[in-house]
């Protein structure tokens, strides 16, 4: 058996993802049920990880991207879980990695693995997925308007990239992207504004090359402040621009 070396729930565990079994035999497909879905070779400088994602109530989970980033911040990443929960990517060897699942907010570390140097490891990870109450909406903070305005700043870019990532790996996942304003002025330009501004940050993800069918952009104007208005600080707080993970008809979620 090939040693995986240090395989330990990382301190930041969310609860994502729970370290239930593991093994590395020379040769293993993943686990049992998945023996003949392999698509990767390991070599002597690339090990296979090859993942089952369950959940204790439910069994395998669908639709899941795992993540796996090196010491210098390099993110390998699976395609999305498949009916048995499966999925698999080739990493370098002889390198630590912490283990994720991806979200619209990166993801926390869920465990951390290991990869020795020696060649042709094929290494098995079953995750237990706790699954989280609720899908939070994830503030894109660095996304600014000027104000009155729907134009996008150039800075915007690089956080609504986060989303465009996102998307193009989890081609499943339909999101819904919406702006706020603080309760200053009128409440009906406002919830307009707001609109115009979340229509704003879906043009730019579809100019991405994403589905614009995965995408709704609603805007709430003052609706739903997260800070009282009385002071300045709060209502630039309130002034935002969010995205959340919504159910489609096909995960159940």
């Amino acid at each position: 058996m090939i040693a995986v070396g240090s395989l330990a729930l990382a301190s930041r565990d969310a609860g994502e993802f729970q370290l239930h079994d593991t093994d590395a035999p020379k040769g293993a497909q993943g686990a049992n049920a998945n023996a003949n879905k392999s698509k990767i070779k390991a070599t002597k400088t690339e090990a296979a990880m090859k993942f089952t994602v369950t959940d204790k109530e439910s069994g395998p989970i669908k639709g899941i991207v795992i993540c796996l980033a090196s010491p210098a911040g390099t993110k390998f990443c699976t395609d999305e879980t498949d009916a048995d929960g499966y999925a698999e990517v080739l990493v370098p060897v002889g390198q630590k990695y912490d283990v994720t699942y991806l979200s619209l907010g990166g993801g926390d570390v869920a465990t951390s693995v290991t990869v020795t140097d020696e060649p042709k490891q094929n290494i098995k990870l079953t995750l237990r997925y706790k699954r989280p109450p609720a899908r939070a909406p994830f503030v894109l903070k660095g996304v600014n308007f000027d104000t009155g305005s729907a134009n996008l700043r150039h800075e915007a870019a690089l956080r609504l990239d986060l989303v465009v990532d996102f998307m193009q790996r989890r081609k499943s996942a339909a999101v819904e992207i919406s702006g706020h304003t603080d309760n200053v002025g009128n409440a009906k330009k406002n919830k307009t504004l707001s609109l115009k501004r979340a229509q704003a940050c879906r043009d730019y993800v579809i100019s991405k090359g994403i589905d614009g069918k995965r995408i709704t952009a609603v805007g709430y104007g003052g609706e739903k402040p997260t800070v009282p208005n009385d002071t300045d600080e709060n209502r630039q707080t309130n002034r935002r621009i969010e995205v959340v993970e919504v159910s489609t008809k096909s995960d159940g979620r």
